[in-house]
């Protein structure tokens, strides 16, 4: 069961964390309608987010039986490509959203004045079309990678119940922030998740190398590099547990495990030394303050 549940987990955090982004997005532009008097125009943003969803739905459900419908080194080389091509997109979107948290609710909000002013419902829903979608992009892509990757294990059903349960959470998260007034830690919420999505990045990134190495498209170098199938398999019990979480693997190629080790290494390198650096100069005006 642990092994099913560590997919679980992937899942989870995924569908949490961009849940959470939406969420915030969302209540920016709602609660600037609602300051501004504008509260009638909420049901054309509802329909520009309804339809993100079921657009990003219907892409990641035409991905996954696409996806199904192919066989041997085919399967393997799109599985490949697709692990890696989530791995670049989920990158860019997690320093993306960083960057532009402090910018992201005045750009929204300009928006929609834009689009107030310009008496426009069409532009009302797609400012809420766009800002949604994006974030339903990159979590129907990066779960189309993970359970691919679960399915060998045959826990590719987990990783989508762990999103789903993610993205309730998310929910109750959103309307706790903006309709009960609950006060989170936003910056410390998104850097601690952040975070685990570069851990499990990572392994995607390995498990992408790997596909491709079967079908001779990457060089193994070393194969493997060690065994510890003996010791701890990553076909059952904590090793399956450790695969789904970190992308965990008892005879990884070297190739694949430098890729790993470099881009988490990186990844959080430079996720967390800015978030270190403001808490160090905020400490900094504290003290002389």
């Amino acid at each position: 069961m642990e092994n099913l549940f560590g997919w679980g987990i992937g899942g989870f955090l995924t569908g949490l964390r961009e849940g959470v982004e939406a969420a915030l997005i969302v209540g920016i532009i709602a609660g600037y309608l609602v300051k501004i008097g504008r509260a009638d125009r909420l049901g054309v943003i509802w329909a520009g987010v309804l339809s993100a969803i079921a657009a990003s739905a219907a892409i990641g459900i035409a991905a996954f039986v696409f996806l199904g419908g192919l066989q041997g080194d085919a399967e393997k080389l799109i599985e490949g490509f697709a692990s890696l091509l989530a791995v670049v997109f989920l990158t860019y979107m997690i320093f993306w959203m960083r960057k532009q948290a402090v910018t992201l609710g005045a750009e929204l909000r300009k928006g929609v004045d834009r689009a107030i002013a310009s008496a426009s419902v069409f532009g009302l829903a797609a400012l809420a079309f766009t800002a949604v979608i994006r974030e339903g992009i990159e979590t129907a892509l990066f779960l189309l990678a993970q359970t691919t990757a679960a399915s060998e294990a045959g826990a590719g059903s987990w990783v989508a119940i762990g999103a789903l349960a993610g993205l309730a959470v998310a929910t109750l998260i959103g309307v706790a922030i903006f309709r009960a007034g609950v006060r989170l830690n936003l910056g410390a919420f998104f850097t601690v998740t952040g975070a685990a999505l570069v851990v499990i990045a990572a392994g995607l990134l390995s498990y992408g190398a790997h596909e491709l190495i079967e079908v001779g498209l990457l060089p193994a170098i070393v194969a493997p590099v060690y065994d510890l199938s003996g010791v701890l398999p990553h076909t059952e019990g904590i090793g399956q547990f450790l695969r789904a979480i970190v992308g965990y693997s008892a005879t990884p190629e070297l190739s694949a495990l430098l890729l790993q080790v470099s881009y988490l290494v990186l990844g959080l390198y430079f996720y967390i030394l800015p978030v270190r650096r403001a808490s160090a100069v905020r400490a900094a005006s504290g003290a002389t303050s």
